[in-house]
């Protein structure tokens, strides 16, 4: 289980840090009309960059969750993994072949 939550964890590192060139990136409505785009991108660079993994925001060591402070909002990402079409979640998030990983940055005041 370790080692399969190790590979989980490194494929939503690449993910993340690929800024949405890997998987795909959302943002939910109430995160894009709060801050602009300057913004925005600061905060997918913060995202990119996270490495705060704990025992409260990554319980199965799969890196898959973290939040953070941005001008007085608290901002939450996270990774949910769905089938190649994106119909159903997927049968087994540590293969990259059958799996599209989403990325969604949102307002933690809208999870």
């Amino acid at each position: 289980m370790e080692q399969l939550n190790y590979k989980i964890a490194q494929l939503n590192d690449e993910c993340r840090q690929s800024g949405g060139r890997i998987g795909r990136l959302m943002l939910t409505e109430g995160f894009k009309v709060t801050f602009p785009i300057v913004d925005i991108a600061e905060i997918n660079e913060l995202v990119a960059t996270y490495n705060d993994f704990n025992e409260e925001n990554d319980p199965h060591s799969e890196h898959d969750m973290g939040f953070f402070d941005y001008q007085n909002y608290k901002i939450i990402w996270r990774i949910d993994y769905y089938d190649i079409d994106l119909n159903y979640r997927s049968e087994d998030p540590s293969n990259s072949q059958i799996t599209t990983r989403v990325l969604t940055i949102m307002l933690a005041s809208n999870y």
